[in-house]
């Protein structure tokens, strides 16, 4: 039998990596002819770096750049083997991980960071760019960004604006004489699970402001700038971007993405299953197991596990789902794709006590579904 074991992380219990070594163990314990390879993926969202860099066999890249509040710090990117593909996480120079609670300011926040990380990427001669855009801790339209990358954004007087969210409303001129040639050889993906636009009620500034900090009136403040941050694009470039969803990810990185860097967006799971060659990893595999901490109606949307059901399918291969929690009743698990889908918490217990057991559990689980799908 020749096994793939596809899984995602069990968060706060075990990564990609540690969950398919578990599975694997648990086949091997009663199955050891089985032919088995283990294949980590992500869904675009924390660790999507880690996994990327397993199937590129890449490296970790530490450039000093500046955090949210303009502070220097160390941050990383994933640079691949043959230094020709760049992945930048937006969340190591602007995410709210670096700020503690009281720091959150949505109008002084800036992305200047981010656009470091890129900058330092295409200097090296990087012909591709994975931009992963959540968890920021800013609403500056991306100005912070492409301030890094050579554009200066100038005030009425002729003077450039600090690159952040309050300043968006001031923005008069937007001068690219001094952009880096390189960045428009750049080939631009960016990681985007969102379909929020720039502006309006669901946009930036009204949907994210408020978790980064700002006021019921800084929104407002916030939410001005932007709507005159997209006239002053839509100037310069002559693209309309406020209504393209996904132009309000992250505060608006989206729409900078594709007005700077004329990026691409695309789905997570879709992204880093394209990369690392999963459909390609399908040829002559009889049954997959994959995983992840719950399955459930959300399963549906955007999850890693609904993507592996949908390719799987396409070559009729059946997988089997195993979750630290599950939430689908079996017409859900039909609706998902999977022929199965598993718990591992062998009996009631606490969060912490399951966490701490992920490891156990799966690979007993793994055992016993792998005998009862002697079949296969």
């Amino acid at each position: 039998m020749n096994i793939l074991i596809a899984a995602d992380s069990f968060k706060d219990g075990l990564g990609a990596t540690a969950v398919c070594a578990a599975i694997a163990a648990g086949i091997r314990r009663v199955r050891p002819q089985d032919q088995i390879r283990t294949f980590p993926l992500a869904d675009g969202g924390e660790g999507t770096m880690d996994i990327l860099l397993h199937h590129l066999q890449g490296q970790r890249i530490s450039v000093k750049v500046h955090d949210p509040l303009f502070r220097v710090i160390d941050a990383q990117y994933g640079l691949s083997a043959d230094g020709k593909t760049a992945i930048v996480e937006m969340a190591q120079a602007s995410g709210l991980q670096l700020l503690l609670p009281t720091e959150r300011r949505a109008t002084q926040t800036t992305t200047l960071g981010t656009g470091e990380l890129i900058k330092d990427a295409s200097d090296r001669g990087c012909e591709k760019l994975i931009l992963a855009i959540g968890g920021s801790a800013t609403n500056d339209g991306g100005i912070g960004m492409a301030t890094a990358l050579g554009y200066k954004f100038l005030d009425k007087s002729g003077n450039p604006v600090i690159p952040v969210g309050a300043s968006l409303s001031a923005i008069d001129q937007l001068d690219a004489r001094g952009v880096h040639s390189a960045l428009k050889q750049l080939e631009v993906s960016v990681i985007c699970d969102v379909n929020n636009p720039l502006t309006g009620g669901r946009g930036a500034s009204n949907t994210y402001g408020p978790q980064k900090g700002a006021s019921p009136e800084e929104v407002l403040l916030l939410e001005k700038g932007m709507i005159h941050y997209a006239q002053i694009i839509e100037k310069h470039f002559g693209k309309t971007i406020a209504s393209i969803p996904g132009a309000g990810a992250a505060g608006g990185m989206g729409a900078a993405s594709l007005a700077y860097l004329n990026a691409r967006l695309r789905p997570g799971v879709e992204l880093v299953m394209d990369l690392c060659g999963f459909e390609e990893a399908l040829q002559g595999v009889n049954l997959i197991f994959t995983g992840e901490g719950r399955i459930d109606a959300q399963t549906l949307h955007g999850k890693l596990i609904k993507g592996i059901c949908t390719l799987a399918a396409k070559q009729q291969i059946p997988v089997i789902g195993l979750c630290g929690s599950l939430g689908a009743d079996p017409e859900m698990i039909r609706k998902i794709g999977l022929l199965a889908a598993f718990s591992i918490t062998p009996g009631p217990m606490t969060l912490e006590e399951a966490l701490k057991q992920t490891a156990q559990n799966l690979e007993i689980t793994a055992s016993q579904v792998r005998l009862a799908a002697l079949g296969f």
